[in-house]
C-alpha cells in the first residue's frame, strides 16, 4: 500500500523552515578523521575535511564532504561560517594550539572540539589564556571530544562517539533557536 500525504501535508511541509545543514570543519586526515568521516557522510551535514597531506585522503569520499588540502589552515577557520562546528584533531600538536587559538578567537562557532586528553586540555588552557583569551571562555573548547563513558580508543569508536556529541550538540542549537 502506498502512502500518499494529503495536499494540505505537503503545503505545511514546504511551508515549514529547513533547518539547513551543519556545516562542519574537520582538521586532520588521520585515522580517525578518516573514521569520522565515513559516519558524516550519512548526516545532514556538509564537510570541509582539511589537512596539508593530500596524499592522507582517499580517491572517494561521501558527497557532503569537500577536501581541502592545504598549508593555511588558519585561513579555513577565519572564512568558515558563523554556527561553524570545528574539529581539531591533526598529528601535529603544535598546529593543534595554532587552530585552538584561531578559533577560540571567534565568538560565533556552534561546537569547538578537540581530539586529546586531559593533560592537553590542561596545557592548551594555560597557553590559551597566556595568549589573552578569557578563562571563562575555555569552557567552550570541548577536549577530550566524544560523549562520556565511551573508552575505547579505536578509530571508529572515537568517531561514532564524536558523532554522537555532534548530534547532541546539533538538537540542542536547534531547540534553542526554535527549529
Amino acid at each position: 500500500m502506498e502512502i500518499i500525504p494529503r495536499p494540505e501535508v505537503i503545503s505545511a511541509r514546504r511551508a515549514w523552515p529547513s533547518v539547513p545543514p551543519t556545516h562542519i570543519v574537520l582538521f586532520g586526515a588521520g585515522h580517525v578523521g578518516h573514521a569520522l568521516v565515513t559516519l558524516l557522510g550519512m548526516l545532514p551535514c556538509v564537510v570541509q575535511w582539511v589537512d596539508a597531506r593530500d596524499e592522507l585522503f582517499p580517491d572517494q569520499v561521501p558527497a557532503n564532504v569537500q577536501i581541502e588540502a592545504t598549508d593555511s589552515p588558519d585561513a579555513i577557520v577565519d572564512s568558515a561560517p558563523p554556527g561553524a562546528y570545528f574539529l581539531v584533531m591533526t598529528h601535529d600538536h603544535s598546529l593543534d594550539f595554532s587552530l585552538a587559538y584561531r578559533i577560540m578567537r571567534r565568538t560565533d562557532f556552534a561546537y569547538f572540539g578537540m581530539i586529546g586528553s586531559n593533560t592537553k586540555r590542561v596545557k592548551f588552557e594555560r597557553r590559551l589564556i597566556d595568549r589573552g583569551v578569557d578563562a571563562e571562555r575555555l569552557t567552550e573548547m570541548i577536549c577530550p571530544i566524544g560523549v562520556e563513558g565511551i573508552v575505547d580508543k579505536a578509530p571508529g569508536s572515537i568517531a561514532v562517539s564524536v558523532c554522537a556529541q555532534l548530534m547532541q550538540v546539533r538538537s540542542a542549537v536547534n531547540s534553542c533557536s526554535g527549529s
